[in-house]
C-alpha cells in the first residue's frame, strides 16, 4: 500500500528537526555558561535565549495541536544551563514524537484552532501547523548558528540533505 507523501514528509521533517536541534544543543554544550548567556545583540540576545525561544515555540505549537492555547512562551531565564534546557526539550520532543506517531492521512486535514497571545483566534490544518513548527525551528537554528560563529564555536551543519546522507550511512 502506498503511503501518503505528505504524511511521510511530516514524519521526515519531525525526525530532521530533532536531529538538527540535537546538533545545535551538542555544539552549545561546549560553550562556557558565560558564553551561553552572553548578550550578542541579536533577535534573542543570547544562545540560551534563542534556543529557549525555539524550544518554547515547539512546545506552544504542540499544545495548540492538542487543543490548548498557551497564554505565553516559556521564560528563557527558567533554563540557566544547557542541561536544564536540554532536559525540558527532550520532554517536548518525546511528546511531539508521540503526536507525530498518531497522525494519519485523515488527521492531516483536521483544523487546529487556537487563540494567540493577543486573544485572536486562528485556524489552520494540522499539516500546515506542523510544517510551520518545523520551519520556524529551521529559521531560528540559522540564527543560533550565526551566534555560535560569533563566539568562535565549532561549526555545525544542520543541512537537510546532510541529515539524509547521515541517515543513509547508518543503514549501510
Amino acid at each position: 500500500m502506498k503511503k501518503n507523501m505528505l504524511l511521510v514528509q511530516i514524519q521526515d521533517m519531525h525526525n530532521y528537526n530533532r536531529w538538527a536541534n540535537v546538533r545545535i544543543l551538542d555544539t552549545a554544550a561546549k560553550l562556557s555558561n558565560e558564553d551561553f548567556i552572553r548578550d550578542l545583540q541579536n533577535s534573542y540576545p543570547s544562545i540560551r535565549d534563542t534556543l529557549a525561544h525555539m524550544m518554547s515555540a515547539e512546545w506552544m505549537w504542540l499544545e495548540r495541536c492538542r487543543g490548548s492555547s498557551p497564554k505565553e512562551m516559556l521564560l528563557s531565564s527558567s533554563f540557566p544551563t544547557i542541561s536544564a534546557l536540554r532536559e525540558r526539550w527532550d520532554e517536548i520532543h518525546r511528546e511531539l514524537s508521540e503526536l507525530v506517531k498518531t497522525i494519519t492521512e485523515e488527521t492531516l486535514n483536521i483544523t487546529i484552532s487556537y487563540a494567540n497571545f493577543q486573544g485572536e483566534t486562528w485556524k489552520y490544518l494540522s499539516w500546515q501547523t506542523l510544517c510551520h513548527l518545523f520551519n520556524h525551528s529551521t529559521y531560528d537554528r540559522g540564527q543560533a548558528i550565526t551566534m555560535l560563529r560569533q563566539l568562535d564555536a565549532e561549526p555545525v551543519s544542520t543541512n537537510f540533505l546532510l541529515y539524509y546522507d547521515l541517515e543513509r550511512e547508518k543503514v549501510k
